[in-house]
């Protein structure tokens, strides 16, 4: 089937879902990306610290997809932040991936601690975009502040954050200046798998609400979660190394959650981060030497 787009600011198309390697070991990677194309997933969201890019790019070969279907999102990391390292690190993604060209590539974190090396970067990714190499940029776990800091010492809107969003963790107040300003919120952890791998008081997964919603329309509590951001315009990654599961995952375009229902899943939200908050990344507890290609 044929995956709906979201049109981001600047007038490029994505897929309304795709598939997230985040954690997925390299060896799994290339046969979960595989899976995912020959599924009909067309868009694969990685990172540089992931260190699994390579394995992506092979996955895109062997799917038998051509390059020209399929957007490929990747993110820069904070080690390679500044304007020249991050020119750089364009280099070291493209040339793991085996393209020439990168659909979306975006700063994996603020950096709030050295946020003019966060600006050099940005400027970097702008130089990027009009130079061709990449068709859109943007930024990742970014918070209204960091946002607002980004926006008065650069030039380009950001195309999409790329933050924490799930029913339990809904991030209203960012997600309001996101539609302010024309970006696309993108969710990662959608399904709230955060609330199954870390302390977390309860799963969404066994959420009671998701649950009867779920049972109604004869689909699985990840499917209800990917059917509620979708029609809320969000653009999600879903996570796995399972070909059955990243099926059911894509699986969520033939049915429709009512207002009501909706309103059920926004009353859920706890307000409780399950990964990182921002203000913890710095290069000196989190920075890592990302290899060349």
């Amino acid at each position: 089937m044929t995956t709906p787009n979201l049109t981001l600011n600047n007038g490029v198309e994505i897929p309304a879902i795709g598939l997230g390697v985040f954690q997925t070991p390299p060896d799994e990677t290339v046969a979960a990306v595989t899976a995912a194309l020959q599924t009909g997933y067309r868009h694969i969201d990685t990172a540089a610290a992931y260190g699994n890019e390579r394995e992506v790019g092979q996955g895109i070969r062997d799917s038998g997809v051509d390059r020209s279907e399929i957007f490929i999102e990747t993110k820069v990391w904070i080690s390679d932040y500044g304007y020249e390292e991050t020119l750089h690190a364009f280099d070291k993604s493209a040339g793991k991936l085996g393209v020439d060209q990168i659909d979306l590539l975006i700063l994996h974190q603020a950096l709030p601690s050295a946020f003019e090396k966060t600006i050099g970067a940005y400027k970097a990714l702008e130089k990027l975009l009009a130079d061709g190499k990449v068709r859109a940029i943007g930024v990742s776990n970014f918070m209204p502040e960091h946002l607002t800091q980004l926006l008065e010492q650069t030039e380009t809107e950001p195309a999409v954050n790329q933050i924490e969003l799930h029913p339990y963790f809904q991030q209203k107040e960012l997600v309001a200046l996101h539609k302010e300003h024309g970006i696309t919120t993108q969710a990662w952890s959608p399904i709230g798998g955060i609330t199954s791998y870390r302390d977390s008081a309860k799963r969404s997964f066994d959420e009671p609400v998701i649950l009867a919603i779920g049972e109604k329309y004869g689909k699985s509590a990840a499917q209800v979660m990917l059917r509620w951001h979708i029609q809320n315009s969000v653009q999600v990654i879903p996570k796995s190394t399972k070909a059955e599961r990243i099926a059911e995952n894509f699986d969520v375009f033939d049915f429709h959650l009512t207002s009501e229902e909706i309103a059920q899943i926004d009353a859920l939200d706890t307000g409780v981060r399950g990964g990182p908050e921002p203000e913890v990344i710095t290069l000196e507890a989190f920075g890592r030497d990302i290899p060349e290609a």
